[in-house]
């Protein structure tokens, strides 16, 4: 399943999943500034509060987080 990628203006938002130890997934955002040097970005991943059983139902919460993260801005 790729990565789902959104932008506002010079942000970028990556909402991705991440699969658990225990098997189950948890939908992860990465926001970035986009033109910023390399390493000048200190941007960490975000993850969603909730805990899905499919990959599809992460992907969606990330997705999500990523629609409100990018409105914040």
């Amino acid at each position: 399943m790729a990565a789902v990628t959104y932008t506002k203006q010079d942000w970028r938002a990556e909402a991705d999943i991440q699969r658990l130890p225990d098997g189950k997934y948890q939908g992860v955002v990465l926001i970035t500034r986009m033109g910023l040097p390399a390493g000048r970005d200190d941007s960490a991943p975000r993850a969603v509060d909730a805990i899905s059983d499919t990959p599809e139902e992460a992907l969606e919460e990330a997705k999500a987080l990523a629609h409100r993260l990018l409105a914040d801005l």
